[in-house]
Parts: structure tokens; C-alpha cells; sequence
């Protein structure tokens, strides 16, 4: 008798989780890299307080979310950066081909701006992101050509810039994102979370609307040229 792989258990049971239109649109919404909700969450998936519980019971009983609580308040997010890259990846593969027509002029203008730049978790993406991760390659701070890797040139980029790189997490230093608007990887990875977080507390971005979408202010702009050159025409 064959003997059952442990691995497949787990994997079917991963697949169950997301499996399902409201965990899936929680997912989602929590790759903005903030903690929401839970009733947040429950007017974004349009469900009711009572079904989302269940749901996001699930989500954090299976390693996907992590919850706490303040006051009367439930607070979920995703779990870790290996949680977000999960849903980054899965997103990625099938935006393509279940990409509907937006229904209103208020929808189209929330698709617009979240392909011109969005967070994607804790890192910057859509033409915003792609943008600043062709700079990096054009000036040998970032290589593609053996995968995602931080030259020495792009280390001194970091320390020249005044942006703090944490060079002892776990994670990888640079890493390669599939960006689901431009079908093109963005960067990714403890240098990309530093350059959005610097970005975000410098005043470079700021959040638009209750989704991912940035909006990369006038200092951003000027910044963004000065250090990597890039015109403005590749921020529209």
C-alpha cells in the first residue's frame, strides 16, 4: 500500500483555504500591508460581520492571517512576507484571464490608479514600481540577469540615499515580484519594503482611497529624478 505523502495533505488544505471568493477578497485587501477589521473587511468582501468571522477564523486557524485585539476591535493581517508573496503569486496568474470591464466611471478610476502605483504588501508596484526598478537596472544598482540581486553600486545607493536597509532578516535582500498590471517583475524583498516604507514616511507617496492605490506627490517627484532619474512622464 502506498504510503500518503504529508505534503499533499497540507498542500489540499492550503488550497481550501483560498478557495473561496470572501477569504480570497480579504486576502486581497490585506495586501496593502496594514491590519484591518473585522468589519472592515466584511463591507469589503460585502458580507455580513457574523459570515466573516467564520471565514477569518479559518484564515488564522490555518497560518494565513494573524489577529489581535484592541479594545473592541479585532485587528487581522497577513501573517508573514511568505503569506504575502503567496497571494502576490497566486494573483498574478490569473488577473489576466478573469480581468472584467470596470462597471462605473468610479471603478475605472480605482483600476487607473492602482495600475499607475499601488503597494503590493510592502513593497511599491504597477508603473510606479516598474519605473523605479528599470532605473535600478539601468544604473547597475539592481541585476536581472541571474535573478533579482542588490549590486555593491545599489548597497551605496541605499546609504547615500539615507534609506535604512536591513540587510539581517531572513528574507531575501532583493527579490523578483510579478507585477499583474504590467506583466513585468518589480522589486521586491527586504530593499523594495525599505524603498516604499522610506517612500511612504517621506512624504514621496501617499495612500489614495480605501484600496492599494498611491499617488507620488510633488517632493516624491523631484526625489525620484534626483536619485534615479526618472521623469515624470514614467509616473503617469
Amino acid at each position: 500500500m502506498a504510503t500518503k505523502d504529508s505534503r499533499a495533505a497540507g498542500l489540499a488544505a492550503l488550497a481550501s483555504l483560498v478557495a473561496d471568493e470572501t477569504r480570497a477578497a480579504c486576502l486581497l485587501a490585506l495586501l496593502d500591508g496594514r491590519a484591518w477589521t473585522a468589519g472592515e473587511l466584511a463591507r469589503h468582501a460585502g458580507v455580513a460581520p457574523s459570515t466573516l468571522s467564520e471565514h477569518l477564523g479559518r484564515l488564522v486557524a490555518g497560518g494565513l492571517l494573524a489577529q489581535e485585539r484592541q479594545g473592541r476591535h479585532r485587528y487581522v493581517r497577513l501573517a508573514d512576507t511568505r503569506t504575502a508573496q503567496l497571494v502576490e503569486d497566486l494573483a498574478a496568474q490569473v488577473t489576466p484571464a478573469g480581468t472584467a470591464r470596470p462597471r462605473t466611471l468610479r471603478e475605472s478610476s480605482a483600476g487607473s490608479a492602482m495600475a499607475r502605483g499601488r503597494t503590493c504588501y510592502d513593497h511599491l508596484a504597477g508603473r510606479l514600481g516598474i519605473a523605479i526598478t528599470d532605473a535600478f537596472t539601468e544604473r547597475g544598482l539592481l541585476r536581472q540577469d541571474t535573478g533579482f540581486a542588490l549590486t555593491d553600486a545599489g548597497l551605496r545607493w541605499y546609504g547615500a540615499a539615507g534609506i535604512p536597509l536591513d540587510r539581517s532578516a531572513r528574507r531575501p535582500l532583493a527579490r523578483a515580484c510579478l507585477d499583474w498590471t504590467e506583466r513585468r517583475p518589480h522589486l521586491a524583498g527586504a530593499a523594495g519594503a525599505a524603498l516604499c516604507r522610506h517612500a511612504l514616511d517621506a512624504g514621496w507617496c501617499v495612500r489614495i482611497g480605501s484600496e492599494r492605490a498611491v499617488r507620488v506627490t510633488a517632493p516624491g517627484e523631484r526625489a525620484l529624478h534626483e536619485l534615479l532619474g526618472i521623469g515624470r512622464e514614467a509616473l503617469c
